[in-house]
């Protein structure tokens, strides 16, 4: 699996939304979105049950 950028990512998203990122806070948002990362890694390696949804609601 190919290694996921956070910079790259930060820097694209910024540019995309049209959001300036001042050079003295960009290392400390690059931080944050690679804890985000982490902990969304940790969600989505949990096994969830083989479910079928339920075509109608019945409460």
């Amino acid at each position: 699996m190919e290694k996921f950028d956070v910079a790259e990512y930060v820097d694209c998203t910024a540019l995309i939304l049209n959001l300036e990122i001042n050079s003295e806070y960009r290392e400390s948002v690059i931080a944050n979105f690679e804890k985000i990362q982490a902990i969304a890694q940790l969600v989505n390696e949990f096994p969830l049950p083989e479910i079928e949804a339920s075509p109608t609601f019945e409460p």
